[in-house]
């Protein structure tokens, strides 16, 4: 058991001030007024927030970073199972306790030749996130690991595997992407063509001819869409569209059951999708660096217009944390609702709301302690406690703090082994 005091709740709608939070086993058993419970008497552990932020865990529904620590230069793979426990220590130390790896399943990619997208790959890391869940609160992760399965249009000898992953329980999250040249993130064609800087140069020509090629490649039809959308609706696994460029898109994707609208590409479809009760994602990076790398919808801009429900890391998991109060100091946007786009909000668009996202009674213990250390003329946001299902699994101390922000009481058990120690010498 712990308390965890000296703290301001940070709750969906409000801060609250002067309470205390209790946790559990792997529950949140109280919040109420500080003091209110005898923490020695209890047996609990007392963890002293020093007049930070008490926040839920991070959750993000959309993100391919593990690939990137996976396949850190384009033509090198690294070992896959301790790629993915590195990467989840990373997660950890920004604050994300539940992630939605975001794996892709391509036909073909030119536009990413990186070994780990080959679907031999995937399989291989689909696998490592489904053991993960099996032995969840008792293995060896720190983090809740979930799988957001990408499927590409043209795709179309993928039907049968999906089908089986989806009946089968691997996946938690399904959406569906048209990456084809002239609509959806690439319909201005010229994005497209900068897409390729970097890579070898292509002539105006071998452009037109590549970009022929993918949109007259065959595509998903309707009908298989929606047979897989079908069964993920039976069994309450979450639908998503991804790059969204108009009503009529919205519409479809709609009918198909998709409940979330991954980067919708304008401000108008962005509201379109809110007014049809869609969850919208948008990425953090692009909350920090102001636009959105592809010349779309920036994230600020969704913001800014009430339009964004829900902030993923995409492929840069530090833009998490930082973006919240980003939001809260250039935007003036109250810090309950920054944090709430990043916890409740997309814990609701993948049907998780019931367990994480939220410090609330009953719910799982995923808690942040966050304050902020500065630096020069800026502060920062850091954790110097996190807790994953009522479990302490990181601690951490920053020179500018107080010293007892490394220090925590201990549980009754070891308070008892340490009495002992001492009556011995």
């Amino acid at each position: 058991m712990y308390v965890i005091r000296n703290g301001i709740i940070v709750q969906p709608d409000r801060l609250l001030f002067g309470y205390e939070l209790v946790v559990d086993e792997d529950r949140i058993a109280a919040i109420q007024r500080q003091g209110a419970l005898d923490a020695e008497a209890a047996g609990a552990g007392i963890i002293d927030a020093h007049g930070g932020y008490v926040v839920p865990g991070l959750v993000d529904i959309h993100s391919d970073y593990i690939e990137t620590v996976i396949s850190p230069r384009p033509t090198v793979l690294m070992d896959l199972p301790t790629a993915f426990f590195e990467a989840e220590r990373e997660l950890l130390a920004h604050g994300i306790t539940t992630m939605y790896h975001s794996l892709s399943v391509y036909r073909h990619d030119m536009m990413d030749v990186k070994p780990v997208r080959q679907w031999e790959r995937t399989q291989e890391l689909m696998a490592l996130i489904s053991s993960t869940k099996r032995t969840e609160g008792r293995n060896a992760h720190l983090i809740r690991h979930r799988l957001h399965l990408r499927l590409e249009v043209d795709n179309v000898h993928m039907v049968d595997q999906v089908e089986g992953y989806l009946r089968d329980g691997t996946i938690d999250e399904l959406s569906f992407m048209d990456h084809t040249p002239g609509q959806g993130q690439y319909r201005d064609m010229e994005v497209w063509r900068r897409s390729f800087r970097g890579r070898d140069p292509l002539s105006e020509e071998e452009a037109a001819r590549m970009a022929s090629e993918r949109q007259d490649a065959p595509k998903l039809t309707y009908e298989q869409l929606d047979y897989l959308a079908g069964i993920a609706r039976e069994r309450g696994i979450a639908l998503a569209s991804h790059d969204d460029d108009s009503t009529e898109k919205l519409e479809m994707m709609r009918e198909l059951g998709c409940t979330i609208s991954e980067f919708p590409v304008t401000l108008e479809v962005a509201q379109a999708a809110v007014a049809l009760g869609q969850h919208t994602v948008m990425g953090t990076p692009n909350i920090l660096l102001g636009k959105s790398h592809s010349g779309n919808l920036s994230a600020r801009e969704a913001v800014r217009n009430g339009v964004a429900t829900c902030l993923c890391s995409d492929y840069y998991p530090t833009a998490m944390l930082q973006s919240a109060f980003v939001l809260h100091r250039d935007f003036k946007l109250p810090l309950e609702q920054a944090f709430a786009m990043l916890t409740i909000g997309p814990a609701r668009a993948v049907r998780a709301d019931g367990e994480i996202g939220s410090l609330e009674e009953g719910k799982k213990a995923d808690v942040l302690v966050v304050r902020e250390v500065e630096e020069g003329q800026r502060s920062y946001p850091v954790i110097t406690a996190t807790l994953v299902d009522g479990r302490v699994v990181s601690r951490m101390w920053y020179p500018s703090l107080p010293s007892m922000s490394a220090r925590f009481a201990v549980d009754a058990a070891t308070r008892a082994e340490t009495l002992a120690d001492e009556e011995v010498r």
